[in-house]
């Protein structure tokens, strides 16, 4: 409800000034914070040369991003060219062979970077999944691939396969689990999506072809099976109307997107700061708010890039991969809330949509999510930290359809029609601004600590109240009602309605 009311234009501009100076303020906190502590002693080990000729250090506390962009691109960007250069010239040549190509290609670039032994293991998994899925029983096929899943994530049964793969070098656990993890996890989609399959099976060739795609091996994006099998063997590869021009404009925004990340690494130090919490605790609460934001933005940033880079050579072999996550700003549902798309799309596919249905019932959508973040769990890999974000999350969730439920209901719901949309919108805005910060508590603890979540906890909700509470809650408000404009506005353009005189010939959008 509301959501194709507009509110008074002069109360949307008052929304942006406030949350353009609240985001100013915080950042010159952490600014400060930043430079006046560049040789703090807890720094040195993240905290890294950058620019000399500003005199500006890097913060360089995350190993997946210095990886990417830094330490081992080279050898990233010549293995993604040599794809798209092999892709090209067989998908001119022999277009029905082209998905021959990425499998073969892939096998060859993993058999090169991790050694016979671990393709042997890959292709190990690949057979036990297959010999599943032939039988066709789903049942079969989660807990055949649930165990080989466990396999790899709990001891002693990783420490045993990880010792199988030869060889040393810096890369090598990353790509063990990253390889294994997604390799097993398409595995899953392969097996269930031949449970679908009314006549015959897929053959194993089919398996193999799908899981060495190189672009996605490492590190995802996961395509269910379904999706790549239709996509890869399309012959009739044709360009839509600036399809080039889009994906260039894609490439481009993502290498924006890795010059910015530099900048705001070389004056604010987001990654290392909540590490260090003597430093932590000394922070104002507006500082500490804007870290636990910015942390996530980053989260996204990074997702957003790296699954962009990996999507432009997916776009270039004709394939429709997973889009980038939605932005943490324009999140204040949990239902929305999600870091990698392919996980959430394979999540909610098998499992969550599986079982909750329409997710309108409470003790079905309990169940739903119960099961969903139990094979989350499993999939990040079982330990403390990530069972009390996982219960988190759950909660959330199903709290958004309880309360939901709650406010259906008479005289609440006959309340809310009486008082109208526009005041019905910003009701729901209050709501949804303390809804967007048990989003970010509940997920700034996978990604730094729990340690820095509590405090961040504390110094909002308790310590800092009523003053940083209220003010906090009263910016992110403001935000809420800008991605609500925004979502009116593509609602209006998706499904246009006649514009209606209303107060005497003036006019609005019902």
């Amino acid at each position: 409800m509301g959501i194709k009311t507009a509110l008074p234009r002069y109360e949307l501009y008052l929304y942006t000034a406030v949350l353009a100076v609240a985001l100013i303020w915080a950042g010159s906190w952490i600014f400060e914070a930043s430079s006046e502590n560049a040789n703090r002693k807890t720094f040195k080990e993240s905290v890294k040369p950058g620019w000399h000729y500003f005199g500006r250090k890097m913060d360089a506390a995350d190993f997946e991003w210095v990886m990417w962009f830094t330490t081992f691109r080279n050898h990233i960007l010549f293995a993604l060219v040599g794809h798209v250069i092999f892709a090209k010239i067989f998908s001119l040549v022999a277009p029905k062979h082209r998905s021959l190509v990425f499998g073969v290609y892939g096998g060859l670039a993993v058999l090169v970077t991790m050694g016979w032994t671990f393709l042997a293991l890959v292709l190990s998994h690949c057979i036990i999944l297959y010999s599943v899925a032939i039988f066709k029983s789903k049942w079969m096929c989660f807990a055949a691939g649930l165990c080989t899943l466990a396999s790899i994530k709990l001891e002693p049964f990783n420490s045993w396969q990880e010792a199988l793969v030869t060889g040393s070098f810096n890369l090598q656990d990353i790509l063990f689990y990253g390889g294994c993890g997604f390799s097993i996890m398409r595995c899953m989609s392969f097996a269930l999506e031949n449970c679908e399959k009314k006549e015959g099976n897929y053959t194993f060739s089919d398996l193999v072809k799908y899981n060495f795609y190189l672009p996605f091996f490492f590190f995802g994006p996961i395509m269910t099976f379904d999706r790549f099998h239709a996509q890869a063997n399309n012959t009739q590869l044709i360009r839509k109307e600036r399809e080039m021009w889009n994906i260039t404009t894609k490439a481009l925004l993502h290498l924006g997107g890795i010059l910015v990340v530099d900048v705001f690494f070389h004056y604010l130090y987001i990654l290392t700061i909540p590490s260090d919490m003597k430093l932590v605790a000394k922070l104002s609460d507006w500082s500490l708010a804007g870290l636990a934001y910015s942390n996530l933005v980053y989260d996204w940033v990074k997702a957003a890039v790296m699954f962009g880079v990996i999507n432009t050579v997916a776009m270039l072999d004709h394939l429709d991969p997973p889009q980038p996550p939605k932005c943490i700003t324009m999140l204040y549902v949990f239902a929305e809330t999600h870091f990698d798309r392919g996980i959430n799309d394979w999540l909610c596919k098998y499992v969550y949509d599986y079982i909750g249905g329409n997710h309108d019932q409470i003790f079905k959508e309990l169940l739903a999510t119960i099961c969903t973040f139990a094979v989350t769990t499993l999939w990040l890999g079982p330990c403390e930290l990530v069972y009390i974000w996982s219960f988190f999350n759950c909660f959330g969730l199903n709290f958004e359809l309880w309360v939901a439920k709650f406010f259906s209901l008479p005289p609440l719901s006959t309340i809310e029609s009486a008082m109208g949309e526009a005041m019905s919108r910003r009701i729901r805005g209050l709501f949804n601004a303390a809804n967007f910060w048990a989003i970010v508590l509940y997920n700034v603890l996978s990604l730094n600590s729990l340690e820095f979540a509590k405090m961040v906890g504390r110094r909002l909700i308790f310590k800092g109240f009523p003053l940083s509470t209220l003010s906090v809650l009263l910016v992110t408000y403001c935000g809420v009602q800008l991605v609500k404009e925004r979502e009116r506005q593509q609602a209006l353009l998706e499904d246009p309605e006649p514009v209606k005189p209303v107060d005497g010939g003036k006019e609005k959008a019902e």
